[in-house]
Protein backbone atom coordinates (compact mmCIF):
# COMPACT_ATOMS: atom_id res chain seq x y z
CA UNK A 1 0.00 0.00 0.00
CA UNK A 2 3.00 2.13 0.12
CA UNK A 3 2.13 3.44 3.95
CA UNK A 4 5.66 2.15 5.64
CA UNK A 5 7.60 5.12 5.91
CA UNK A 6 11.42 4.28 5.49
CA UNK A 7 13.44 4.08 8.91
CA UNK A 8 15.78 1.71 8.66
CA UNK A 9 16.56 0.80 12.42
CA UNK A 10 15.77 1.81 15.85
CA UNK A 11 18.75 2.26 18.03
CA UNK A 12 19.26 1.43 21.29
CA UNK A 13 21.56 0.30 24.07
CA UNK A 14 23.27 -2.91 22.56
CA UNK A 15 21.41 -3.29 19.58
CA UNK A 16 20.73 -1.55 16.36
CA UNK A 17 17.42 -3.23 15.08
CA UNK A 18 16.55 -3.51 12.28
CA UNK A 19 13.33 -2.17 10.80
CA UNK A 20 13.37 -3.89 7.14
CA UNK A 21 10.37 -5.97 8.26
CA UNK A 22 8.38 -5.43 11.36
CA UNK A 23 9.34 -6.51 14.48
CA UNK A 24 6.99 -8.32 17.48
CA UNK A 25 7.48 -7.35 20.89
CA UNK A 26 6.72 -10.19 23.63
CA UNK A 27 4.97 -8.52 26.54
CA UNK A 28 5.97 -9.95 30.08
CA UNK A 29 3.89 -8.34 32.84
CA UNK A 30 5.66 -9.17 36.28
CA UNK A 31 2.71 -8.29 38.08
CA UNK A 32 -0.48 -9.35 39.87
CA UNK A 33 -2.61 -7.09 38.54
CA UNK A 34 -2.37 -6.47 34.39
CA UNK A 35 -5.23 -6.75 32.74
CA UNK A 36 -5.12 -9.29 30.52
CA UNK A 37 -2.47 -11.61 32.13
CA UNK A 38 -2.13 -10.60 35.74
CA UNK A 39 -0.99 -12.39 38.41
CA UNK A 40 0.23 -15.27 35.44
CA UNK A 41 4.02 -14.15 35.86
CA UNK A 42 3.85 -12.52 38.48
CA UNK A 43 7.54 -14.38 40.17
CA UNK A 44 10.51 -13.98 38.73
CA UNK A 45 10.95 -17.98 37.97
CA UNK A 46 7.17 -17.85 36.09
CA UNK A 47 8.02 -14.40 34.08
CA UNK A 48 11.29 -15.95 32.61
CA UNK A 49 9.98 -19.29 31.47
CA UNK A 50 7.32 -17.07 29.97
CA UNK A 51 9.65 -14.20 28.80
CA UNK A 52 12.01 -17.45 27.11
CA UNK A 53 8.58 -18.98 25.58
CA UNK A 54 7.92 -15.71 23.97
CA UNK A 55 11.49 -15.95 22.34
CA UNK A 56 10.82 -19.68 20.76
CA UNK A 57 7.99 -18.40 20.14
CA UNK A 58 9.50 -15.73 17.58
CA UNK A 59 9.87 -12.60 19.43
CA UNK A 60 12.27 -10.10 18.39
CA UNK A 61 12.36 -8.23 21.84
CA UNK A 62 10.89 -8.48 25.09
CA UNK A 63 8.77 -5.65 26.76
CA UNK A 64 9.68 -6.34 30.98
CA UNK A 65 6.72 -4.20 33.34
CA UNK A 66 6.44 -4.49 37.25
CA UNK A 67 3.41 -2.13 37.34
CA UNK A 68 -0.16 -2.39 35.82
CA UNK A 69 -1.02 0.23 33.78
CA UNK A 70 -4.37 -1.29 33.57
CA UNK A 71 -7.23 1.42 33.62
CA UNK A 72 -7.90 2.12 37.44
CA UNK A 73 -4.62 0.63 38.37
CA UNK A 74 -3.30 1.92 41.53
CA UNK A 75 0.33 3.41 41.66
CA UNK A 76 2.88 1.44 42.82
CA UNK A 77 6.02 2.38 44.91
CA UNK A 78 9.65 2.73 43.36
CA UNK A 79 11.03 -0.10 45.50
CA UNK A 80 8.41 -2.82 44.77
CA UNK A 81 8.21 -2.29 41.39
CA UNK A 82 12.13 -2.80 41.39
CA UNK A 83 11.66 -6.21 43.36
CA UNK A 84 9.56 -7.79 41.21
CA UNK A 85 11.74 -6.63 37.87
CA UNK A 86 15.46 -6.59 39.35
CA UNK A 87 15.42 -10.86 38.95
CA UNK A 88 14.16 -10.67 35.71
CA UNK A 89 15.81 -8.06 33.89
CA UNK A 90 19.20 -9.24 35.61
CA UNK A 91 18.73 -13.01 33.66
CA UNK A 92 17.09 -11.63 30.49
CA UNK A 93 20.33 -9.04 30.00
CA UNK A 94 22.00 -12.44 29.77
CA UNK A 95 20.70 -13.73 26.82
CA UNK A 96 22.17 -11.37 24.34
CA UNK A 97 18.34 -10.11 23.44
CA UNK A 98 16.78 -6.47 23.01
CA UNK A 99 15.22 -5.78 26.55
CA UNK A 100 12.53 -3.04 27.11
CA UNK A 101 11.56 -2.33 30.42
CA UNK A 102 8.10 -0.36 31.13
CA UNK A 103 8.06 2.19 33.46
CA UNK A 104 7.57 5.65 33.52
CA UNK A 105 9.69 6.45 37.00
CA UNK A 106 13.00 8.14 36.47
CA UNK A 107 14.67 6.29 39.22
CA UNK A 108 14.07 3.10 38.21
CA UNK A 109 15.15 4.03 34.49
CA UNK A 110 18.21 5.19 35.58
CA UNK A 111 19.10 2.12 38.11
CA UNK A 112 18.01 -0.91 34.91
CA UNK A 113 19.62 2.03 32.41
CA UNK A 114 22.92 1.04 34.53
CA UNK A 115 22.39 -2.23 34.22
CA UNK A 116 22.33 -2.10 30.46
CA UNK A 117 18.88 -1.96 29.46
CA UNK A 118 18.12 -1.60 26.20
CA UNK A 119 14.90 0.65 25.59
CA UNK A 120 13.14 2.48 27.98
CA UNK A 121 8.97 2.52 27.23
CA UNK A 122 6.98 5.49 29.00
CA UNK A 123 3.22 5.16 29.27
CA UNK A 124 3.50 9.13 30.48
CA UNK A 125 5.80 9.81 27.40
CA UNK A 126 8.54 10.64 29.34
CA UNK A 127 6.66 13.50 31.04
CA UNK A 128 7.64 12.75 34.79
CA UNK A 129 10.39 15.10 36.32
CA UNK A 130 13.43 13.65 35.65
CA UNK A 131 12.59 10.90 33.09
CA UNK A 132 13.70 13.03 29.68
CA UNK A 133 17.43 13.85 31.79
CA UNK A 134 17.07 9.98 32.72
CA UNK A 135 17.44 8.47 28.90
CA UNK A 136 19.30 11.83 27.84
CA UNK A 137 22.47 10.41 30.22
CA UNK A 138 22.08 7.08 28.07
CA UNK A 139 22.46 5.11 24.65
CA UNK A 140 18.88 3.47 25.56
CA UNK A 141 16.33 3.19 22.72
CA UNK A 142 13.08 5.18 23.60
CA UNK A 143 9.22 4.64 23.37
CA UNK A 144 7.24 7.99 23.80
CA UNK A 145 3.32 6.57 24.21
CA UNK A 146 0.29 8.80 24.19
CA UNK A 147 -2.03 9.01 27.21
CA UNK A 148 -4.98 11.25 27.91
CA UNK A 149 -4.84 11.49 31.83
CA UNK A 150 -3.67 8.92 34.46
CA UNK A 151 -4.61 4.83 34.88
CA UNK A 152 -6.28 5.70 37.92
CA UNK A 153 -9.02 7.85 35.96
CA UNK A 154 -7.96 7.74 32.19
CA UNK A 155 -10.98 5.87 31.52
CA UNK A 156 -13.46 7.92 33.51
CA UNK A 157 -12.64 10.93 32.12
CA UNK A 158 -11.57 10.16 28.47
CA UNK A 159 -9.94 12.11 25.49
CA UNK A 160 -12.67 14.75 24.14
CA UNK A 161 -12.50 15.47 20.06
CA UNK A 162 -10.05 14.20 17.30
CA UNK A 163 -7.59 12.11 18.13
CA UNK A 164 -5.71 12.22 15.78
CA UNK A 165 -4.96 15.59 15.83
CA UNK A 166 -4.08 14.94 19.48
CA UNK A 167 -1.69 12.46 18.94
CA UNK A 168 -0.05 14.04 16.41
CA UNK A 169 0.76 17.39 18.59
CA UNK A 170 1.65 15.32 21.27
CA UNK A 171 4.38 13.06 19.26
CA UNK A 172 6.01 16.43 17.87
CA UNK A 173 6.32 18.39 21.09
CA UNK A 174 7.94 15.53 22.63
CA UNK A 175 10.00 14.87 19.95
CA UNK A 176 11.11 18.28 20.67
CA UNK A 177 11.92 18.08 23.68
CA UNK A 178 13.74 15.26 23.09
CA UNK A 179 15.97 16.44 20.75
CA UNK A 180 16.64 19.28 22.80
CA UNK A 181 17.69 17.24 25.38
CA UNK A 182 20.00 15.30 23.44
CA UNK A 183 18.74 12.32 22.44
CA UNK A 184 19.25 11.09 19.14
CA UNK A 185 16.75 10.73 16.35
CA UNK A 186 17.25 7.50 15.60
CA UNK A 187 16.48 6.31 19.11
CA UNK A 188 13.00 7.18 19.44
CA UNK A 189 9.93 5.02 18.81
CA UNK A 190 6.61 6.67 19.06
CA UNK A 191 3.48 5.00 20.40
CA UNK A 192 -0.39 6.15 19.52
CA UNK A 193 -1.48 4.97 23.15
CA UNK A 194 -4.56 2.77 22.22
CA UNK A 195 -6.71 2.25 25.24
CA UNK A 196 -5.15 5.20 27.06
CA UNK A 197 -7.78 7.56 28.05
CA UNK A 198 -9.33 7.22 24.53
CA UNK A 199 -13.05 5.96 23.04
CA UNK A 200 -13.25 3.00 21.26
CA UNK A 201 -14.06 5.61 18.24
CA UNK A 202 -11.12 7.23 18.97
CA UNK A 203 -8.75 3.86 18.99
CA UNK A 204 -9.96 2.46 15.86
CA UNK A 205 -9.62 6.57 14.09
CA UNK A 206 -6.17 6.26 15.00
CA UNK A 207 -5.80 2.82 13.54
CA UNK A 208 -8.00 4.41 10.01
CA UNK A 209 -5.81 7.56 9.93
CA UNK A 210 -2.80 6.04 10.87
CA UNK A 211 -0.56 7.42 7.85
CA UNK A 212 -1.52 10.43 8.94
CA UNK A 213 0.16 10.03 12.29
CA UNK A 214 3.35 8.39 10.77
CA UNK A 215 6.89 10.51 11.15
CA UNK A 216 9.59 9.51 8.52
CA UNK A 217 12.45 9.74 11.00
CA UNK A 218 10.76 7.41 14.40
CA UNK A 219 9.26 3.78 14.53
CA UNK A 220 5.56 3.42 14.63
CA UNK A 221 4.96 1.38 18.02
CA UNK A 222 1.61 -0.53 18.23
CA UNK A 223 -0.45 -2.43 21.36
CA UNK A 224 -3.99 -3.56 20.40
CA UNK A 225 -3.11 -7.06 21.62
CA UNK A 226 -6.43 -8.24 23.71
CA UNK A 227 -7.72 -4.52 24.06
CA UNK A 228 -11.47 -3.73 25.04
CA UNK A 229 -12.04 -1.91 22.08
CA UNK A 230 -11.26 -5.44 20.10
CA UNK A 231 -14.22 -6.46 22.30
CA UNK A 232 -16.69 -3.92 21.85
CA UNK A 233 -16.67 -4.38 18.43
CA UNK A 234 -16.58 -8.40 18.54
CA UNK A 235 -18.51 -9.23 21.70
CA UNK A 236 -15.55 -11.17 22.72
CA UNK A 237 -14.27 -11.41 26.56
CA UNK A 238 -10.81 -10.94 27.33
CA UNK A 239 -9.56 -15.01 27.02
CA UNK A 240 -11.30 -14.75 23.43
CA UNK A 241 -9.31 -11.76 22.14
CA UNK A 242 -6.52 -13.99 20.40
CA UNK A 243 -8.12 -13.45 16.59
CA UNK A 244 -9.08 -9.47 16.81
CA UNK A 245 -5.57 -8.64 18.21
CA UNK A 246 -3.99 -10.52 15.85
CA UNK A 247 -5.95 -9.00 12.88
CA UNK A 248 -5.50 -5.69 14.36
CA UNK A 249 -1.53 -6.20 14.67
CA UNK A 250 -1.66 -7.31 10.87
CA UNK A 251 -3.78 -4.17 9.96
CA UNK A 252 -1.11 -1.98 11.75
CA UNK A 253 1.63 -3.02 10.10
CA UNK A 254 -0.24 -2.66 7.14
CA UNK A 255 -0.50 0.48 7.63
CA UNK A 256 2.64 1.31 8.38
CA UNK A 257 3.41 0.21 11.81
CA UNK A 258 7.37 -1.22 12.72
CA UNK A 259 7.46 -3.03 15.74
CA UNK A 260 4.02 -4.63 17.65
CA UNK A 261 3.54 -5.15 21.28
CA UNK A 262 1.87 -8.48 21.83
CA UNK A 263 0.65 -10.92 24.50
CA UNK A 264 0.19 -14.07 21.76
CA UNK A 265 3.69 -13.93 19.74
CA UNK A 266 3.25 -17.33 17.80
CA UNK A 267 -0.33 -16.31 16.37
CA UNK A 268 1.33 -12.61 16.03
CA UNK A 269 4.77 -13.76 14.03
CA UNK A 270 2.65 -16.63 12.06
CA UNK A 271 0.13 -13.98 10.67
CA UNK A 272 2.97 -11.59 9.79
CA UNK A 273 4.70 -14.28 7.52
CA UNK A 274 1.66 -14.19 5.42
CA UNK A 275 1.98 -10.82 5.61
CA UNK A 276 5.04 -10.42 4.29
CA UNK A 277 4.67 -13.35 1.81
CA UNK A 278 1.88 -11.83 0.39
CA UNK A 279 4.02 -8.09 -0.06
CA UNK A 280 4.76 -6.96 -3.63
CA UNK A 281 8.63 -7.90 -4.87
Amino acid sequence: MGLRPHVPFWQTTRFQLDLARPLVMGIVNVTPDSFSDGGQHDQATAALAHADRLLKEGAHLLDIGGESSRPGAPALSEDEEWRRIEPVLTECLRWQVPISLDTYKPATMRRALDMGVDIINDIWGLRQPGAVSAVAASACGVCVMHMHGEPQTMQLQPLQGDAVHAVQAFMQERVSVLAAAGVASERIALDPGVGFGKTVEQNFSLLAQQAALLMPAHPWLVGWSRKSSLGAVTGLDLSQRLIPSVAAAVLSVERGAHIVRVHDVAETVAALAVWQAARPI
